[in-house]
């Protein structure tokens, strides 16, 4: 674990003078790792079942899309290792997409065969963008939050755009391809996507939670 660097004192809450911060030797631990990031995929999964429709209402494509994952996986990337954050983000973005189309069919099973991969490309870079801003100042830090998000954004769309161009996956059996001009437009319902910087704040408020209980910067 690392101590708090001099930074910390400008951009989070005082601690207190009497409890001692902890030091505890870099070590790598493969175990400790692994253990990690089964902990943290289950919890990315759950973030990402969690939608609107398991609340009993239905908002409309993309946005029925936006889950609670974002709050999980942008404070993960922060406390924890890379190697951490990237397996936990991609493992439980991968289970919790396909526990959302098989078990929950919020999309029908064929969807799977982009939205799967897709998931994991468009949010396990996000967790090595954000690990890059994590020793900077809280605001330089939320700025790489949101470069991560547009990042996320960016990718849905270039996966879809030639997806719905050139394929008959997202409509009913017997349409054709929409062509390119029709592709880019339905797949610019990708940039909703976007409301989740809205989970920027919740991200940083587990964040400062986390190093204030445990008196440490990160957890690696």
């Amino acid at each position: 674990m690392n101590q708090y660097p001099d930074w910390s004192a400008q951009n989070s809450l005082p601690l207190s003078a009497s409890a001692p911060i902890r030091r505890e030797p870099q070590t790598d631990n493969p175990i400790l790792d692994i253990a990690r990031i089964g902990a943290f995929s289950a919890l990315v999964a759950v973030g990402t079942i969690i939608s609107n429709v398991l609340f009993g209402f239905t908002l409309p494509y993309p946005l029925g899309e936006i889950t609670a994952a974002p709050a999980f996986y942008l404070a993960i990337a922060v406390l924890f290792s890379r190697k951490v954050s990237f397996w936990s983000t991609a493992i439980g973005s991968a289970i919790g997409e396909t526990v959302n189309i098989f078990v929950f069919g919020e999309a029908p099973s064929i969807w799977a065969l982009t939205f799967v991969p897709g998931i994991v490309l468009a949010r396990a870079p996000e967790a090595l963008i954000i690990h890059r801003f994590r020793d900077k100042a809280r605001r330089i830090l939320a700025y790489g939050m949101v470069l991560a998000t547009v990042y996320e954004t960016v990718v849905f769309f270039l996966i879809d755009w030639p997806v719905y161009s050139f394929t008959a996956f997202y409509c009913q059996p017997g349409c054709s391809s929409s062509g390119l001009v029709q592709g880019f437009w339905l797949a610019s319902f990708d940039f909703a996507t976007l409301i989740d910087i809205a989970w920027i704040p919740v991200a940083l408020i587990l964040i400062v939670a986390a190093q204030r209980a445990f008196r440490v910067q990160h957890f690696d």
